[in-house]
């Protein structure tokens, strides 16, 4: 028997635990150590790390991965994708998804884990489509599926959407639980059924320690016949982000499961982030609440990377005393909103939705722009009916009489967003990565390109003084 890792702390692990603040220059130089573990894939990238970078780190996010590839040849590099919209917060047309994908994979990325917040899988069909035209023999396709529960979601809903998955060409189909609600039942017999579905497809399992339950939900679903599990280098996991690495690959040891780690190699890792992890400990970046157990995420379904948010936002706002209601409020709005997955960009919609209730005293006194823009079709199908008058108060605002099919506008196959930005960017622009940056993040591409056009004459006109 064999099951394989895929290590998450250059991404979904300081994400959740640290809102994705982890600079690349802290990790540079273990990656080539990492490159002998054996893991199956290294997660580094796509998710918040793109925002982070260009809002937070001052990097830029294509030249990170740039570099990982060069001091990781020989891993499989991954990233997760929103499907249509990309790394962003709202629907890209055909022709910027696409466009991604071929500088994705260019840039460096093996394994495009793709999915849609809703589980409306005709917003990832064209980042699977580009995936086929621009990989390689190697390039991996998977289908990723949004896990939650709700009265809609249901063992016989979730085979479906695998077979549906695997009818679509995905090479790999990923489970993944955000919030890391799912129980060891639940595992057994969703894997056991999906794998009865669709055979000898690989399956993988990314979930969260948020509620105390994955490692018994990893080990339920190894026994189910689970190919590969998502963990973090033990310094950087539990709490808000995923199972150890080294305690789930001492425990499939003993049972004489072949995993293909280096037990040499993942300890160095995990000697290598002690410090770091430390230091965002006594910095306060790391916040003692995202190591946290809570069981009460069963009830709130909120992901690991979701509470990190909220807890900065609230801290900002220095109102971390409206953060239990805040949590309360939370299933509250995601009824409303018929049960959407609680996954980017939809987590971020529902928590900031559930703040502003509580801020305000007063349920949907505000209402924010992307919600609204939910509520008129605009990210995809919800997975059960919307609370009725509030969808009404949202179209009548808006003067529509039914949502619009989130489909219609993004068949249109034009060069308009390419080539509008690369208009708006003008001289600061030097490559087409450059461009795909602004079209997801205009202002904080443009800030960064700015700052990186003033840091590049500083140097010259330092440089020109030193030859004279």
């Amino acid at each position: 028997m064999r099951v394989q890792f895929t290590e998450t702390v250059l991404r979904d692990a300081n994400q959740s635990l640290m809102a994705t603040r982890l600079p690349y220059a802290d990790f540079e130089p273990v990656l080539s150590t990492m490159d002998k573990a054996g893991y199956y894939s290294v997660e580094c990238w796509g998710g918040a790390t793109f925002d982070s970078c260009l809002r937070y780190l001052g990097e830029d996010p294509w030249e990170r991965l740039r570099n990982i590839r060069k001091n990781m040849p020989n891993t499989k590099l991954q990233m997760l994708l929103r499907g249509q919209n990309l790394l962003g917060y709202k629907h890209y047309h055909d022709d910027v998804v696409e466009k991604f994908v071929e500088l994705s994979i260019k840039n460096g990325i093996d394994i495009l884990r793709i999915f849609d917040a809703l589980n409306d899988f005709r917003n990832i069909k064209t980042a699977l489509e580009a995936t086929k035209k621009y990989g390689t023999a190697n390039t991996i396709a998977s289908g990723c599926i949004s896990y939650t529960q709700s009265p809609v979601h249901t063992v016989s809903k979730y085979v479906e959407m695998c077979k549906e998955l695997q009818a679509m060409g995905f090479d790999t189909i990923c489970l993944k639980d955000m919030a890391g609600t799912m129980s060891p039942y639940e595992a057994e017999h969703l894997i056991k059924g999906i794998k009865d579905a669709v055979g000898d497809m690989p399956l993988i399992l990314h979930t969260h320690c948020t509620t105390g339950m994955a490692y018994q939900t990893l080990t339920k679903a190894i026994d189910s016949g689970i190919d590969v599990i998502d963990t973090a280098t033990s310094c950087f996991s539990n709490g808000t982000s995923q199972p150890a690495t080294e305690t789930m690959y001492y425990a499939l040891s003993q049972y004489g499961i072949e995993t293909g780690l280096n037990e040499k190699v993942i300890n160095e890792v995990n000697d290598f982030f002690k410090p770091i992890k430390q230091k965002y400990v006594d910095d306060g970046t790391l916040n003692p609440k995202s190591m946290a157990t809570d069981a009460q995420a069963l009830v709130y379904k909120v992901p690991g990377g979701m509470l990190s948010n909220m807890i900065a936002n609230l801290k900002d706002m220095d109102a971390m005393d409206k953060f239990d209601a805040a949590l309360a409020e939370i299933p509250a709005v995601r009824a409303d909103m018929g049960y959407p997955p609680l996954v980017t960009p939809l987590s971020q919609m529902v928590g900031s939705q559930a703040v502003t209730n509580v801020l305000m005293g007063e349920r949907y006194k505000v209402i924010s722009k992307d919600v609204q823009n939910y509520f008129k079709g605009e990210y995809g199908i919800a997975p059960a009916p919307v609370d009725a008058a509030l969808e009404k108060r949202i179209l009548d605002d808006a003067g529509m009489a039914a949502p619009v099919d989130c489909r219609i506008e993004d068949s249109k196959r034009t060069g308009e967003d390419f080539e509008a930005a690369k208009a708006a960017l003008g001289e600061l622009a030097k490559t087409e990565e450059d461009v795909m940056s602004y079209i997801c993040f205009p202002k904080q591409a443009e800030d960064y390109l700015k700052a990186r056009k003033e840091k590049e004459e500083r140097t010259c006109k330092y440089t020109m003084e030193a030859i004279d």
